[in-house]
């Protein structure tokens, strides 16, 4: 029976040779490489480490020397050897979290949940790694933050391209008033009218008022709208 090969980067000398003991006391897996130093790991990937010494699985703390190193080489292990990536931390960091996973790291383990690193190794393997509960929630937590700035950055976006004149002849499209009767509340010309709504659905780079007049009332634009005519 083939064992998982592992390579461990942790820069805390104690908890490297704790971790390593209590690894390879799994008759399936055996550490072959490791480093406590990010330098160390550059230079070995350099050096074609990963032909002579190959991992299957890297076990990678995401402090190093004081700093979140371990995220950047996640990436390059990853990259460098084709290893499944699983991050240690002794703390559950939102944003690290996020940055980990971008870098190519299929797992997130706390330190202090040591017991359950060999299951978790298994999985990573098997490739078949299950996000934990915690993870989860806080990648969830970051899309929504993500899709909110998406969103906000969409609604400014499309303000900024409509003058609040045009924006109010979207608001009594939405509220169904026909061309001409816009006119006559506007006391403009119908012609006018049709101009501005052109001049809107050129902006926007769609074909109907309505359609227009709809994604201004989605990106919220006309509640905005009356919020700044109340503090007037």
């Amino acid at each position: 029976m083939n064992k998982i090969r592992l390579w461990i980067v942790e820069d805390d000398l104690d908890w490297l040779r704790g971790l390593s003991a209590f690894i390879n006391k799994e008759s399936d897996m055996e550490v072959v490489w490791s480093s406590s130093k990010p330098e160390e790991v550059r230079q070995a990937l350099r050096e074609g480490v990963q032909q002579s010494t190959p991992a299957d699985v890297v076990l990678m703390d995401i402090m190093l020397e004081g700093r979140p190193e371990g995220v950047l080489l996640a990436e390059e292990a990853a990259i460098a050897t084709g290893a499944k990536v699983i991050m240690l931390t002794s703390m559950e960091e939102k944003d690290l979290i996020f940055r980990s996973f971008q870098a190519g790291a299929i797992d997130y383990q706390i330190k202090s949940d040591f017991e359950s690193l060999p299951e978790a190794i298994r999985s990573a393997y098997r490739s078949q790694s299950p996000i934990n509960a915690a993870v989860a929630d806080n990648m969830r937590e970051e899309f929504r933050r993500l899709k909110q700035l998406e969103r906000e950055f969409e609604v400014k976006k499309l303000g900024d391209m409509i003058t609040p004149s045009e924006l109010q002849l979207l608001d009594l499209i939405d509220q169904g008033y026909t061309q001409p009767q816009i006119a006559d509340k506007l006391v403009v010309s119908i012609r006018t009218v049709k101009n501005h709504v052109n001049h809107i659905l050129k902006k926007l780079n769609l074909s109907g008022s309505r359609e227009a007049a709809n994604k201004a009332k989605e990106m919220g634009l006309f509640h905005r709208k009356n919020d700044e005519d109340s503090t007037r």
